[in-house]
């Protein structure tokens, strides 16, 4: 018996596509060609559609609706607040709306487990669109939450991290910061299983983009690992042992740059007397920092409620992909003092 995904592939339409017009969902904007092109395939090759429930079934159903929620490895989120801020989001949307969000790692899911008895997906993360199709068994919407693979086929959240990485540097050259090095890491996209594609992180490209316009670029002050404490940690006492410290320096996320405040301290060097520090996220642990962090605010858990929002409006019919830009605020605290003109 021949499947929705065999369908699309030879009718060369999305498994969606393929669904709705053997539904006869008359809302769905596809030529009569194509819409004949599916029907014939599916009576060719003997397609069946799985039954129904009855009506008297639908009375007696209690649970409520499903929600997958598909994040790029569930360990991820130990190392990352962020994450583990977008799917509390999710959880406390899904809640109110009387939804059960059901969580999957991209690494354990079988291609059985998402299917049409889900609403719809959230996808949390990089997660590359072929690795979506390959494990998504019929459910008809999808919504990317801090990546936009492609705004003419998904619907997405994201932040606007090129622009407040400006932002972030502008406050720093303002207060008279000349040499401001770089701690981050490399954005992962993920595909099937543990295999995952590398490229440079949006808060990297705008610093590098920015410092190169004011002449003051410099690769030996960059250092990227892993967005963990202990990482930030590494990389601040490389930096240090380097001979040549930035007098501040960005930080790509909280954790990193508690671990990078920590090396400075076991160094004996002040922040921000000697180093300005400046990270990302605004998490507690950067309020409650040994010397607080000024910091980026990412409005993660809104994300994640949008993420469940734009879903809904799918479900109601809405056919054009929305991009929803979360803003961002810089929160200033003790680790960038203003006061640089003094020194």
């Amino acid at each position: 018996m021949i499947t929705l995904k065999q369908i699309s592939e030879l009718a060369n339409v999305s498994q969606a596509t393929v669904s709705r017009v053997l539904n006869d969902d008359r809302t769905l904007i596809v030529t009569e060609e194509t819409r004949r092109n599916i029907i014939a395939i599916a009576r060719e090759h003997h397609y069946v559609k799985k039954e129904r429930k009855s009506s008297k079934q639908n009375k007696k159903k209690t649970a409520p609706d499903k929600v997958a929620v598909l994040i790029c490895h569930i360990e991820d989120e130990g190392n990352n607040l962020f994450f583990i801020s977008i799917r509390h989001g999710i959880e406390k949307e899904c809640k109110e709306l009387g939804l059960v969000p059901v969580i999957y790692s991209i690494n354990t899911l079988s291609q059985q487990e998402i299917d049409e008895q889900f609403l719809g997906i959230v996808v949390v993360g990089k997660v590359h669109p072929s690795t979506v199709e390959n494990v998504n068994k019929g459910s008809d919407h999808i919504v990317y939450v801090g990546y936009s693979p492609d705004e003419q086929a998904y619907d997405s959240v994201i932040v606007d991290l090129e622009k407040a990485m400006e932002s972030v540097l502008e406050h720093l050259l303002i207060h008279k910061y000349e040499n401001i090095g770089f701690i981050g890491g490399y954005s992962k996209e993920y595909l099937n299983g543990n295999d995952t594609i590398e490229t440079d992180d949006k808060r990297y490209i705008s610093y590098k983009r920015r410092m190169q316009d004011l002449g003051r670029f410099r690769e030996s002050d960059v250092y990227l690992g892993e967005y963990t404490m202990s990482e930030g940690y590494r990389l601040m006492k490389s930096a240090i042992a380097s001979g040549h410290l930035p007098e501040a320096f960005v930080v790509a996320c909280d954790p990193m740059a508690v671990g990078a405040l920590k090396a400075l301290q076991d160094e004996g060097i002040s922040v921000p007397n000697q180093v300005a520090l400046v990270s990302f996220d605004d998490t507690e642990m950067a309020q409650f920092a040994s010397c607080p962090l000024s910091s980026v605010k990412i409005y993660s858990e809104e994300m994640g409620r949008a993420g469940v929002q734009l879903l809904m409006s799918r479900m109601k019919g809405r056919e054009i992909p929305y991009k929803i830009m979360i803003p961002t605020e810089l929160t200033i605290r003790n680790s960038c003092g203003t006061n640089k003109e003094s020194h």
